[in-house]
Order: structure tokens, then sequence, then C-alpha cells
């Protein structure tokens, strides 16, 4: 068994420090992307790189790469680590961070030991991987992968009215390689598990096998505005009624399967949105999650069907914006077992998982073999201050990583 090890303290240390750019007066950590806050935190990152004695490198979409090269490898395709650094408004410092700086470490960790890899390493920091700014979410390794033009995506508009091209322009990370200029041999995502599982089981690590698919729906109900007294009940083409239904025809149907099935709905808007009168507009988001295509196809179904029925039903008029679709992913089983192995070596319990959250690492699996590991979350929670992963299990989780890119990247 191989006994090296990162360096705790700076893996921790780098953690903290990351995580105490982009707070406001308030406390709140807030690092949307393309921001002047992403721009501390990205610089600090580039900061980190360049002491390493890595080569920086990014692409026209702002993705952030530090490439470890060692000479006579060069011409060998890179084993690739990494996350994002974006947060989402009022977040914790874990969601990420973790994985881009858990890359780093490990990069650095291999170098000091005196390690020849077989092949380039590098790790990613992926812009606008929250989608909170600019949609769609995970655009950096989406475009990266060749599923959305880059200029397009440059061109996006924001929920600001900003520009994501001119913003990355604005705070000096709008670089020249096109994206996809390193062809990943492999691609390995560490991550908090962001869900109860692994803390509920008392398991130290999860091989993440496979991701679930996700739909993205924004639906539109058109009524009457009408006086909330005078207007009878059986008279009413009633948008917020008939958008209340489909929440619960969503739910009901969710609680009732024996499927991983999950559906939520996250945003709702009505109008005129007055406590008097009849909504005459409600709009809202739909996602619906599984780790199977042809079931979330049949959710999908479902829900036109039901949609159908409320138009008739309610009297009202219905139309859905598509957002957002992305298949199921398969992670790749060599990549998962390695994980597993690794875990024994180190006498870590380990399990197999679905990731019920989108990561970079679905978008890459387009393009090369890829996995994740997870570690445990402190109640689930994530994409909240309150996010939380114990000091050991983020360092049993980086020795873990070592542990399968000392593997992958077997020395030459």
């Amino acid at each position: 068994m191989n006994n090296q090890s990162i360096n705790p303290t700076r893996l921790l240390g780098r953690l903290a420090e990351l995580g105490a750019i982009g707070r406001d007066p308030g406390g709140r950590l807030t690092r949307l992307a393309a921001s002047d806050t992403e721009k501390a935190g990205r610089d600090r990152f580039a900061y980190w790189i360049e002491a390493a004695g890595l080569d920086i490198a990014i692409d026209r979409i702002g993705n952030v790469f530090g490439i470890w090269n060692p000479e006579g490898v060069a011409d060998a395709a890179p084993l690739m680590l990494g996350s994002h650094i974006d947060t989402v408004i009022d977040a914790g410092i874990y969601d990420g961070c973790y994985g881009v700086l858990a890359g780093l470490e490990v990069i650095e960790a291999l170098k000091e030991a005196g390690f020849s890899p077989s092949r380039p390493i590098t790790v990613a920091a992926f812009t606008n991987e929250e989608g909170v700014r600019y949609a769609p979410d995970m655009m950096g390794s989406l475009v990266y992968s060749g599923g959305l033009d880059v200029d397009a995506a440059l061109a996006t508009v924001g929920t600001d009215g900003t520009v994501l091209g001119d913003e990355l322009r604005r705070i000096g990370y709008a670089g020249n390689h096109e994206p996809g200029f390193l062809r990943p041999h492999a691609y390995i995502e560490l991550h908090i598990e962001q869900g109860p599982v692994l803390e509920r089981e008392g398991i130290a690590l999860g091989a993440v096998e496979n991701l679930q698919g996700i739909s993205w729906q924004r639906v539109t109900i058109e009524g009457d505005a009408n006086h909330a007294g005078t207007t009878p009940i059986s008279m009413r083409r009633d948008a917020g009624h008939a958008a209340a239904r489909v929440i619960t025809f969503l739910r009901d149907r969710a609680r009732a399967s024996n499927t991983p099935t999950v559906a939520t709905v996250g945003c709702m808007e009505f109008q005129p949105n007055a406590i008097n009168v009849i909504p005459s507009r409600a709009t809202f988001t739909v996602d619906l999650r599984d780790p199977d295509e042809t079931r979330l196809k049949d959710e999908e179904a479902a829900l036109a069907a039901f949609l159908e029925t409320i138009a008739k039903e309610e009297d009202v008029a219905i139309s859905v914006e598509r957002l957002a679709r992305f298949e199921p992913v398969q992670f790749d089983a060599g990549i998962v077992g390695a994980i597993e192995t690794a875990a024994r070596a180190r006498d870590l319990t380990c399990r197999r998982m679905t990731s019920g959250a989108g990561h970079d690492a679905q978008m890459i699996a387009r393009i090369a073999p890829s996995a994740m590991i997870f570690v445990p979350s402190k109640d689930g929670i994530s994409h909240n201050p309150k996010e939380f992963t114990a000091d050991g299990d983020l360092v049993d989780g980086a020795n873990i990583l070592l542990d399968v890119v000392r593997k992958l990247a077997g020395e030459g």
C-alpha cells in the first residue's frame, strides 16, 4: 500500500481562505460567475497555480487550468481533475471549491514526492457551474465538451442584464484557448455529497457510478384577472389555482412512485400579484430528475398530459418552454472500481452511489472516461452557509483522489 498523503494543513487552509473571498458586510458568501467577487477567487486560484510551478491556461469561456506538464510526457493526453469556484447566493465554502483545491493539492503532493507521471495532470476550475447569474448551469464544462457553442455562451445575458463575454473580458478572464484544447485521458471530480446518504449510513466515501438526468421547464398558465370578492369560484379562470394543481400532481406522483424520481417547483410568479385579484398569469419552473432516461421521459410525458387536462378543466391556456435537458450519465466503470480499490487500501468504507445533483463531470463524460468521489455532508445540507464536511473526511477524500491519480497517471 502507498502511504503518501496530501498536505492537510495546506488544503484546509486554502479552503478557508477561498471561503473568505466574496463575503458581504453581513458575512454572506456569494461569488457569482464572472462577478468582481469571483474574479477575486479566480485571482487567488491563479496565484496558487503559479506558486505550485504549474502552467496556467484560460480558454475563451473563462475556464482556468493549472497544468503539470513534466518533460517527456507532453504528447500524452492529460489526466484532468477539477470542479468550480463560483457559488450560489449565500453559499457554503465546500461546493465545487473542494474539488478544485483538492485537485491542486494532489498535483503539488505528487510533485513534492518526486512522482513521475506518464502523462500531464491538469486541475480545472470551470466557469458558471452554478448557473445563478447566467443560464444554463454547468456552462463552462458544457462548452468545453462541445455541447454548447462558445460564441452563443459568451452572448448569454445574465439576470442582471450583463453579457457573459463582456464580463469575462472586464475581469480579465477571457482567454485565448479554444474550449476543448486539452482533451482529457480521463476526468475525476471530488465533491461533497450534498445529500444525507453517506452520513446516515456511516460510510466514508461514495464511488459515484452514475448521475441523474435533468429536465428543466418553464410553464406559463394564462387565465383572467378578476375581483377576488365578486367572482364566483365556478366562473373563475384562475391561473394560480391551476398552478397549484400542477405542483400537487408532481408531488403526489413522485411520492407514490417506488423509483428515485424527484420533482421540484422552485420558482413561481403570479400576475398581477395582488391580494384581492385572481391571478391572470402563473409562471413557474419544473425540475424533474431520474437516473433512468426512460423513466425521465415518462415523467415528462405525464406532466405534459396533466397540463392538457388542467387546461381543459380550468379553462386556461398553457405554454411550456424547455430550459435545459441532460440525459443521465453512466460513469466509467474502471475509474469507479479504482476508487473502491483505493478506499479498501486505506481501510475506508465506500459505497457506489448516484449523484442527484448536476456536476461538471457529467459534461466532461461526453469526451472522456469520468467519475466522481463523494465525501459526507453533515445533515445533507448544501447551497447554504450551514454546508459542512468534517476536516477528516475532506482529507480522506483528497487522499483517495491522490491514490486514484497515481494509478491513472502511473509513473513513467
